[in-house]
C-alpha cells in the first residue's frame, strides 16, 4: 500500500512538472517586493527544507533571512512571520486584510470549512458565532455559572491521583489531563462525561478525536499542490470525512435526545449547559444557530479544546519536574495563599501570580500551536517595506517569537520569574506572547482555557509532591518535541505522586 501511494504521488508530481514547464502561470511569487527567503527548487519549492519539525526549521531559516520571509511550499507562496513587531503588523495593523484563512484540504471534509468557526471567512455567519461565544458561552457570567462542574472534575482527578500515590504507581500526566479536560468540556457543553472509561460512547469518542488530530497533523501534498485537492492522493480528506461523520453523528444523537427531552418537559430547561443555550438561540433565530451549525461548533470545541489544554499541562509539569526550585516556589505560594489541605478554587487564581507566571512561561516555551492557524492575504499588503501578495498564505511562528533572544533573556530556559511584576498577558495585546493568536481571530475559548489550566495545574502542584518514574534524574528527562496538530512532548511524562 505504501509503495502504491508513493507511485501515485510520484505520477502526480511528474504531471505537475510537465504542466509547469509547458505553461508557467503568472504567480504572486514573481512580485518584485516579496520578502527575502531561501531559493526554491523547481516544482517542490522549499518543501524539503521543512523537515520533520517545521517550527524549528523555519526559525533557523528566519535567522538567516529575517523576521518576514518568503517560502515556496509546492505551488503555495507562504510568508512566515517570526518576530513580535511583524506579528503585530499581521494580527493588528493589517488584521482586516489578513483575517481569512488558507483552508487545509483535510478540513474541507464534511464541508467543515463552511461551518467551522476557525475556518469561516469573516462574514455575517462568522460574526454571529463570535457574538454567541463572547456574549453567552465564554463570558464571565456563563463561566462562573458552571465553575462547580470544573471543581468536581478536578476533585475526581485528585481522588484518582491519590489512589496512584497509595500504590506508588506513576501517573501519565498527559492522559490524566486529557481525561479531566474532556470531562470538564463535555459536562459544560452536554452535561455528560465523555471520558467515562465504562462508557462505549466515551471510548468511541476518544478514538475518533485522536484519529482527527492524527490526520490533521500529517503533511498533506494536496495542500502544497492545490490541483491535487480533488484527487486527495494520500486519502487524508477521505479518512477525515469518516471521522468527522462519526463525531457529528454522536453530537446529532445527543442534540436529538435533548430536543426530545425538552418536548417532554414542556420547554423547561433541564440543564444549564451550552447545548441548552444554543437550542434557545436556535428557537429564537434559526439563521444564527441550527442543528448543523451546533454539530460543527461542538466538533471544533472538543477537538481544539482538549488536546491543547492537556498538552500545556503536561509541558508545565515536565518543566516543573526539571526545575525543582520553581516547583518548590509554586508550592510555597499555594500553601501561603490557599492553606495546606484546602482545594484550589478558580477564584484563587488572581491571588497566585507565580502560578500565572508558570503558565505564561509554559506558553512562551511550548505554544501548543507553534504556528497560529494560517491566514490568507485578501489583497497586497506592505509590511516592513515588503509586499505580502494577494492570495499568499501567512504563518505566524509563535514558537520562534517565544524564543527570540532579542526579546527574552536566556530564551531557552524555564524562568517564570521573568513575568513577575509584568503586565504582559496572553490576550492578544502583547505580541511577544500569542499562544491564542490575536486580532479578531483570537481563540474565543481563551477565557475557559485559562481557568481550566490554572485550576488543574495548581491542584496537582498543591496536593502532591512529585518524583519521576523509575528513578529517572531530572537532568536525564527527554524534553524532545513531537510536531503535529499540536506541539506535544515526544515521550509522555510519567511521574509518581506523593501525598503532601
Amino acid at each position: 500500500m505504501d509503495f502504491l501511494m508513493s507511485f501515485v504521488i510520484g505520477l502526480c508530481l511528474f504531471w505537475i512538472l510537465v504542466k509547469t514547464f509547458h505553461r508557467i502561470p503568472r504567480s504572486e511569487a514573481t512580485h518584485s517586493k516579496l520578502p527575502p527567503g531561501p531559493k526554491p527548487f523547481p516544482v517542490i519549492g522549499n518543501l524539503l527544507e521543512l523537515g520533520d519539525k517545521p517550527h524549528i526549521s523555519l526559525t533557523k531559516l528566519a535567522e538567516a533571512h529575517g523576521p518576514i520571509m518568503t517560502l515556496k511550499l509546492g505551488r503555495v507562496t507562504t510568508i512566515v512571520i517570526s518576530s513580535a513587531n511583524t506579528a503585530k503588523e499581521v494580527l493588528q495593523t493589517h488584521d482586516q486584510v489578513l483575517s481569512n484563512r488558507t483552508i487545509p484540504n483535510a478540513l474541507r471534509a464534511h464541508e467543515h470549512d463552511e461551518f467551522g468557526l476557525p475556518w469561516l471567512p469573516v462574514s455575517s455567519q462568522w460574526r454571529n458565532l463570535r457574538k454567541i461565544c463572547n456574549g453567552q458561552l465564554f463570558c464571565n457570567t456563563a463561566l462562573d455559572a458552571n465553575k462547580d462542574i470544573r471543581r468536581k472534575k478536578v476533585q475526581e482527578l485528585i481522588a484518582e491521583t491519590r489512589q496512584s500515590s497509595l500504590t506508588g504507581e506513576a501517573v501519565d500526566i498527559g492522559r490524566a489531563a486529557f481525561k479531566t479536560t474532556l470531562n470538564m468540556l463535555s459536562n459544560t457543553i452536554l452535561s455528560v462525561d465523555l471520558a467515562d472509561p465504562n462508557s462505549d460512547a466515551s471510548r468511541k469518542f476518544k478514538e475518533i478525536a485522536w484519529n482527527i488530530m492524527k490526520e490533521a497533523g500529517k503533511p498533506n501534498i494536496a495542500d502544497y499542490f492545490p490541483v491535487l485537492q480533488k484527487l486527495d492522493p494520500q486519502g487524508i480528506r477521505q479518512r477525515m470525512t469518516l471521522n468527522f461523520e462519526k463525531m457529528i453523528d454522536l453530537f446529532a444523537h445527543m442534540i436529538s435526545e435533548r430536543l426530545q427531552l425538552r418536548k417532554v418537559t414542556a420547554g423547561f430547561i433541564t440543564n444549564s449547559d451550552m447545548l441548552d443555550t444554543l437550542l434557545n438561540i436556535s428557537e429564537e433565530n434559526s439563521e444564527k444557530m441550527d442543528k448543523t451549525k451546533m454539530e460543527h461548533f461542538f466538533l471544533d470545541l472538543f477537538v481544539a479544546g482538549t488536546d491543547t489544554t492537556s498538552a500545556t499541562i503536561e509541558w508545565a509539569m515536565a518543566e516543573l519536574l526539571q526545575n525543582p526550585e520553581v516547583l518548590s516556589k509554586a508550592k510555597t505560594e499555594l500553601e501561603e495563599v490557599i492553606g495546606k489541605g484546602n482545594p484550589v478554587e478558580e477564584s484563587d487564581i488572581a491571588r497566585l501570580p507565580y502560578l500565572q507566571a508558570i503558565v505564561k512561561e509554559t506558553f512562551r516555551l511550548h505554544p501548543t500551536g507553534p504556528f497560529l492557524l494560517p491566514r490568507k492575504a485578501e489583497a497586497d499588503v506592505e509590511i516592513n517595506g515588503y509586499v505580502i501578495p494577494k492570495g499568499a498564505q501567512v504563518l505566524v511562528n509563535a514558537r520562534a517569537i517565544g524564543r527570540d533572544r532579542s526579546l527574552w533573556e536566556n530564551e531557552n530556559s524555564f524562568m517564570p520569574n521573568r513575568f513577575l511584576g509584568s503586565e504582559m498577558d496572553v490576550k492578544g495585546r502583547n505580541f511577544e506572547l500569542i499562544p491564542f493568536g490575536g486580532g479578531r481571530r483570537i481563540c474565543p475559548g481563551l477565557p475557559l482555557a485559562i481557568r481550566m489550566l490554572h485550576l488543574i495545574l495548581g491542584s496537582l502542584i498543591h496536593t502532591f509532591d512529585w518524583k519521576l518514574e523509575d528513578g529517572v534524574k531530572r537532568e536525564d528527562m527527554n524534553m524532545e518535541e513531537k510536531f503535529g496538530l499540536t506541539l506535544q512532548i515526544a515521550h509522555p511524562l510519567r511521574a509518581i505522586p506523593i501525598p503532601v
